[in-house]
């Protein structure tokens, strides 16, 4: 369904704290008792390989490294996991830290063909609309070699689990059909799901909220007012938020260049406020490292370059990944654990070797 297709995903059941209705249709459909035990959202994944070495880490896509915070203490659970496997469309830098054992498992692109035993596959997306509709590829894969994402997750189940009635594995994938007529028996939504993809479109999924429908007491949607919180920072400290570039889509950068804040051939940039820097005796180009307030200043991002800009006084912004390290893994929110990414209390440093950027490469 997409690696960065979070909302389908969540549609599809895949969460750490799956509700019992959920897990009663599984067991339902697939005549089975699935596990009961809630599992571990992304922060508490790392904290747990950090807590217990020895783990087995899997990821279906993305760049876990690059996309997490706290790279240095990612790295190191990372690094003490018995056995890192990675399925993956391209390389990335997870591919480079990496546990005891290695593994890297190449699948096909959502560009490519996915020819199965039952001939030319398509899979299906999720849109921010809450729409369900076909993706198919049409280029030739880059090998011959290459695996689609299904085929890689229903081989091993094969081979790990083996043939357990209701479902045939290797069956199963060799038609996605199959696979939606199983997604039909166990998520609510998906009636008549192989014919309704198929129509121009695809189709909405079941919402109520967009059909003016708001399950609360009175039947009205409810809307809450929260007083904004009053944090105090130090006399010499930024509160940093990461922000991405023009040239970018998430943890892939297409290149270095940001047409929006006039940024060329750079990625590792603070924007600050001009009356910031002159406070702190610093002007645009110089380079800087910049250091987390969060325990005793453990972490530091080294030579950046200021940038001025037009952000709030107290505010500064950095790039997604390049700025992560300073993201401390307990800096969370408290019931997402969502880490807290746009509000990082830090400290500007002019770097060692005192040397300044091109002044012509960046704003």
């Amino acid at each position: 369904r997409g690696h960065s297709n979070v909302q389908g995903d969540r549609t599809m059941g895949i969460w750490e704290r799956p509700s019992q209705a959920f897990l009663d249709r599984l067991e339902a459909t697939f005549d089975f008792t699935p596990p009961q035990a809630h599992g571990a959202d992304v922060v508490a994944a790392i904290q747990r390989m950090l807590d217990r070495p020895g783990a087995v880490f899997f990821a279906l896509g993305g760049n876990f490294l690059s996309a997490t915070p706290d790279t240095e203490a990612t790295a190191r659970a990372l690094r003490q996991c018995r056995l890192t496997v990675q399925v993956s469309t391209k390389l990335n830098r997870a591919h480079l830290v990496t546990g005891q054992a290695a593994v890297i498992l190449p699948c096909l692109g959502r560009t490519e063909r996915d020819v199965q035993a039952g001939g030319l596959q398509f899979v299906t997306v999720e849109n921010s609309m809450g729409v369900v509709h076909q993706s198919q590829g049409g280029l030739t894969p880059a090998s011959e070699h290459l695996r689609a994402e299904p085929w890689i997750v229903a081989e091993l189940a094969a081979r790990l689990v083996g043939p357990q009635e209701p479902i045939d594995w290797r069956e199963a994938v060799g038609d996605y059909d199959r696979v939606r007529a199983y997604i039909e028996k166990a998520i609510p939504g998906f009636d008549d799901y192989n014919a309704r993809v198929r129509r121009a479109g695809g189709f909405y999924l079941p919402n109520p909220a967009r059909e003016g429908r708001f399950n609360t007491p009175d039947g009205k949607a409810q809307f809450k007012v929260h007083a904004l919180p009053q944090r105090t920072l130090a006399p010499d400290e930024l509160v940093m938020m990461t922000v991405r570039s023009h040239d970018q889509y998430n943890t892939t950068i297409y290149g270095l260049d940001d047409r929006y804040r006039g940024v060329r051939g750079e990625r590792r940039v603070v924007f600050v406020h001009p009356d910031d820097l002159a406070a702190r005796g610093l002007k645009g180009g110089d380079v800087v490292d910049l250091v987390g307030s969060h325990d005793g200043g453990a972490r530091v991002a080294e030579r950046f370059v200021t940038v001025p800009f037009d952000v709030p006084r107290g505010a500064c912004a950095t790039y997604f990944p390049e700025a992560n390290v300073l993201v401390p893994l307990h800096h969370k929110a408290k019931r997402s654990h969502t880490p807290a990414s746009k509000w990082v209390p830090i400290r500007l440093r002019p770097s060692a070797d005192g040397r300044r950027a091109d002044p012509e490469r960046v704003a």
